[in-house]
């Protein structure tokens, strides 16, 4: 039984992050934090992740009314305190919805949801983006996320703030225990980037429990504009794909020709041990049913039988415990040399992130599923793990 092939791209990444930021790793400024570019295929996201427009501008006592509800946007320096003295709501009530102390200091910019719908402000003018000398607008990972626009209304200006369209009306979402804006995002197909300038996210994106969130409301490409007719007249003929470029010049095969089959793998050559001289040991006791295969299979997998120990390979620390995308743990131990090792499809996690662990430590016990995948990194490429093994 394989380990699927999301799961192993997940802890390809896992383990990738983790050596971007061991000593001398690279920079990870330079990498995509939404991810969605990395791997390729069935993983690569982005075009389905569309460009949110900006958040509607708050009114001038900071609030966005929707249909559904209404939200307030934290000016620099407030707390969910005094946001409630300035809309005239219990204090205790509010952060209790927000599940959030009244007393903590908000980001400039934060979403505070309202529990109950208040009187609306007057409408304030736009913001103007700040721009960077190059002219790009500036990103809310280098600074404090949103601002409120504190641009004052217009004289005479006294009419609330319409509701926004119910269309425009963005979801919300509650933030549950182990969720991350990364994974977040991923869930409603937008940007984390996006994710984070709508509810005024501190630079380093951290989510509380029970939090609850806007959920951008995607862009949409612009339709083709239609070709303007007199009346009477008639549409145009569209030109047919073949008009605007030749096809391309393909030769093909006959229909009786043979197809190449593929090389199926021995299975009788699967063992119960590696049979190398290296400095690890086998994370679990069983048959390796499926071998190391550069950019297939990153790792090894064993057979396990359920609720058996799961054990380091050798001694090292602890870098990452995360989970996948089914919330199945993935630990990476950092070894000398430049090595790790990532172990995935254990349960009941016995060790902590940053804790040292000797060799044959357990590390927790093999799934229901009776497959524990475990691969061997030399710094960001993944080796043959039956070569380090013992």
């Amino acid at each position: 039984m394989a380990i699927t092939w999301r799961l192993a791209c997940m802890v390809g990444m896992v383990s990738t992050l983790v050596a971007c930021n061991a000593p001398g790793g690279v920079n990870l400024s330079t990498l995509d934090p939404d991810l969605r570019g990395w791997g390729g295929g069935a993983l690569d996201t982005a075009g389905a992740a569309a460009a949110a427009p900006p958040r509607p501008v708050p009114d001038n006592r900071g609030i966005i009314s929707y249909p559904g509800y209404q939200v307030a946007i934290a000016r620099q320096g407030e707390t969910v305190a005094t946001i409630a003295a300035r809309l005239g709501l219990n204090a205790g009530q509010l952060a209790s919805y927000n599940a959030i102390s009244a007393t903590a200091p908000l980001n400039a910019g934060a979403v505070v949801a309202l529990p109950r719908r208040v009187a609306a402000g007057a409408p304030v003018a736009a913001a103007t983006p700040v721009t960077s000398s190059t002219g790009q607008v500036s990103d809310p990972f280098a600074g404090q996320g949103m601002k409120t626009p504190t641009v004052p209304p217009q004289a005479g200006a006294t009419t609330p703030t319409p509701t926004q369209p119910a269309a425009s009306q963005p979801r919300q979402h509650v933030v549950v225990a182990g969720e991350t804006a990364w994974s977040v995002a991923r869930k409603y197909n937008v940007s984390v980037k996006d994710l984070a300038e709508w509810n005024g996210l501190s630079s380093n994106l951290t989510l509380r429990t029970g939090q609850r969130l806007l959920i951008p409301v995607a862009g949409q490409r612009p339709a083709t504009t239609a070709a303007i007719t007199a009346p009477g007249a008639g549409s145009p003929t569209p030109a047919p794909p073949s008009a605007a470029q030749p096809l391309p010049n393909e030769k093909t095969q006959p229909t009786n020709k043979p197809v190449d089959k593929p090389a199926s793998p021995d299975l009788g050559k699967t063992r119960t041990a590696a049979s190398g001289s290296g400095k690890f040991r086998m994370p679990a006791n069983g048959a390796i049913i499926r071998a190391y295969e550069k950019g297939k299979n990153e790792g090894i997998d064993i057979s396990a039988a359920p609720g058996s120990p799961v054990t380091a390979a050798g001694s090292g620390t602890v870098a990452a415990i995360t989970r996948d995308t089914d919330q199945v743990p993935i630990i990476v131990m950092r070894h000398d040399n430049n090595l790790m090792t990532v172990y995935a499809g254990l349960d009941n996690v016995t060790v902590t992130k940053g804790q040292k662990v000797g060799a044959g430590t357990t590390l927790g016990k093999a799934r229901n599923q009776g497959v524990v995948h475990f691969e061997v990194r030399n710094g960001f490429d993944s080796v043959d793990p039956e070569k380090y093994l013992n």
